[in-house]
């Protein structure tokens, strides 16, 4: 084994080889780094030391049951600033740890002096002599390793450091690549200076891919008669949505709430006041006679068939998502029951929400400094009765109108209960606040991606979230939302919801679908808006998926491709390439030998041509190196090198490139 010499523990200041600026550090180390099983992760730092002996690095990652790893570091440029890096990839699910050492490399040391003295023939017989007693130390840790094979090449090569050769016969001897694996692997490590250790949680995969599918239930199958009276739609008649969302490839259905709906101001069709009876209400009033968050609304079924759709979803290797919205409608049991749930005017009534001018007397808020001991357990309760019944995932509505001492408690408490159940935040919201859920234990968030539309934009963007964000938030690009009909798609051209869909199912390892968005649904309900006219929120939508034109094809395929490549699955990986066409987008995904360049126009109505630069060394090839390519959306194959002309246009906006 490597001799080892430790300057001690420092957990508070600077050791003494200083290791600075260490991440992936979420606050501190307050709460965890996010990781996924199997994915690489960067740990960087800054590492230096007085004077001019060389320093060292390496990555110590200890996993749940306190087994270590070293992985050694490498300097990266500018080497004036000291940067540091090395990846890491957990394999198993669960609470790891890592630090960073820095330590003097006595070898690298020798090496620099011998580059710098043996060819201006300066003091010759000692460097021979002291790298002869390196090579001897370093033997000695190789046979205790058992490693005699090593332990032997090592001390024949001190027996070539003779000072009468020739210079530059050293210098080879010094610098040979088998040499230099041996004493990477075995040789000495002094003042070895560690910084404390940081925590990383290490989540299953889908916390970090996978292709969601959000529809409503009572939409599908519900039916109307002659004189417009409305039939719901139900788990049982949702069944086959399953089986068709299934074959597009998709992993996650979101269901939006499915508990019954407050009749008390109750909305009708386009948000309006005036519901009438064939009006269903918002499924985010939640709250009837027939119960609050642990109940089902009775038009969609009860609780057998509900389990029935969570284990189809199973069998079709799918899982059930579930809204999780922490508000109530007047007509919700906790009014009553638990009045110090909301927050209670001057004039004696319940405020409801608002964002002013906007009101929404259908719903109140609640209040969590009143009673935070009985609200904070009562959502625990309402959890891990969800999971009960199957429910592994929940899309929380809005948590950045909730407190964020509450969600990290909710986090924890959860985590300790089952550490597979995920949360994935609906917050377009301030960086800040999107920022500190993350942070405080939420998985996955929506994010800005619905209003980042130009080249620039999303280079941008995704530098933002995989340089600096990557330690404590994960993306998922939904190209459409209930909430939000974005202004590209509100042309209605099917080439904008094909270059959406590419962007978002390439860009991110998760992304997501809400219904309609295959059959360009765009319609937005007033000008300049971003809400969809007749939204599915206040009323029934039944659609024929196979209406053409659809998208069906096109989300399968995007689907099926991301399922085949790795790279696609993770989010920290990705490199821009130049174009001259500020209308595309070249980038690459790079996880293990698995390789992806994307060319993607950003341009809807017009065809689009330009040269692409590809950064061969991103790839991990020769700047002269021919770059073998097959598009996975059209099964052509090409033969590039590093400038590379491209013709997109809106019928074939896109390509997908695997880098043979």
């Amino acid at each position: 084994m490597t001799a080892v010499q430790t300057a001690g523990v420092v957990n508070k200041g600077i050791g003494r080889i200083p290791v600075t600026d260490v991440s992936p550090v979420v606050e501190a180390g307050a709460y965890p780094a996010k990781a996924v099983v199997g994915e690489l992760i960067p740990v960087r730092a800054k590492v230096f030391r007085e004077g001019h002996d060389a320093v060292n690095a390496s990555v110590i990652l200890t996993d749940p049951q306190g087994r270590e790893t070293r992985t050694d570091m490498k300097p990266l440029e500018p080497r004036g600033l000291d940067p540091w890096e090395a990846w890491v990839r957990p394999d198993s699910e669960g609470p790891w740890t890592f630090r960073v050492e820095g330590w003097s490399d006595p070898w690298g040391t020798w090496l620099h002096n011998a580059e710098a003295k043996l060819p201006a023939g300066v003091d010759i017989d000692l460097v021979c002599l002291e790298g002869r007693d390196l090579l001897e130390r370093t033997a000695q840790a190789a046979e205790a390793s058992d490693d005699p094979i090593q332990a032997s090449i090592l001390r024949a090569t001190a027996q070539l450091l003779i000072p009468q050769r020739p210079p530059k016969d050293l210098l080879d001897v010094a610098n040979a690549s088998g040499l230099d694996a041996a004493m990477r692997k075995y040789g000495p490590r002094e003042l070895v200076s560690p910084t404390a250790d940081y925590p990383i949680w290490v989540d299953r995969k889908r916390a970090l891919y996978g292709s969601w599918y959000e529809f409503f239930p009572r939409s599908q199958g519900a039916t109307q008669d002659a004189d417009g009276t409305w039939h719901s739609g139900t788990f049982e008649t949702s069944m086959g949505r399953l089986d068709e969302v299934a074959a597009m490839g998709f992993d996650v259905v979101y269901l939006p709430p499915i508990h019954p709906i407050g009749n008390a101001f109750k909305k009708g069709k386009n948000n309006t006041l005036d519901a009438d009876e064939n009006d269903p209400g918002s499924p985010w009033a939640i709250g009837g006679p027939a119960g609050g968050h642990d109940a089902i609304h009775p038009d969609l079924g009860d609780f057998e068939s509900f389990d029935r759709l969570v284990a189809h979803a199973n069998e079709l290797g799918m899982e059930i998502a579930l809204d999780f919205a922490l508000q109530a409608s007047p007509d919700h049991p906790w009014v009553q029951s638990h009045p110090e749930f909301f927050t209670t005017r001057i004039d004696g009534t319940i405020a409801y929400a608002e964002n002013p001018p906007k009101k929404y007397q259908d719903i109140y808020p609640i209040n969590f400094d009143n009673d935070p001991d009985g609200i904070y357990h009562e959502v625990l309760r309402l959890l891990k009765f969800w999971v009960g019944h199957g429910v592994k995932i929940f899309r929380v509505d809005n948590p950045h109108t909730k407190p964020i001492n509450f969600w990290a408690w909710i986090m924890q408490q959860m985590r300790e209960f089952d550490p597979d159940v995920l949360f994935f935040a609906e917050a377009f919201t301030k960086p800040a606040m999107m920022a500190a859920l993350g942070k405080v234990g939420f998985h996955q968030s929506y994010s800005y991606f619905t209003w980042r539309n130009t080249a620039e934009e999303l280079r941008e963007y995704m530098l933002e979230l995989t340089r600096e964000m990557d330690s404590f938030y994960r993306p998922v690009f939904f190209v459409n939302t209930p909430d939000i009909n974005p202004f590209y798609l509100q042309s209605g051209n099917p080439a904008a919801f094909a270059i959406r869909a590419i962007l978002a199912a390439t860009l991110s390892p998760s992304w997501g679908v809400y219904s309609g968005f295959e059959l360009f649904e765009h319609e937005p309900l007033k000008a300049g808006g971003e809400e969809y006219r007749n939204s599915e929120k206040y009323e029934y939508r039944p659609r024929d998926y196979n209406a053409q034109p659809n998208l069906n094809m096109l989300l399968g395929q995007l689907n099926s491709i991301r399922r085949a490549h790795p790279a696609l699955q993770q989010l920290r990986r990705i490199d821009f390439h130049p174009t001259n066409n500020d209308g595309i987008l070249a980038f690459s995904k790079v996880d293990g030998d698995d390789r992806i360049l994307c060319i993607v126009s950003v341009d809807q109505d017009n065809t689009l041509e330009g040269e692409v630069m590809v950064d061969m060394a991103a790839l991990g090839l020769q700047d002269d190196a021919p770059l073998h390519v097959r598009d996975e959306l059209t099964g052509a194959t090409f033969t590039w090198g590093q400038r590379n002309f491209v013709r997109l246009a809106p019928a074939q906006p896109a390509h997908i490139l695997h880098v043979l």
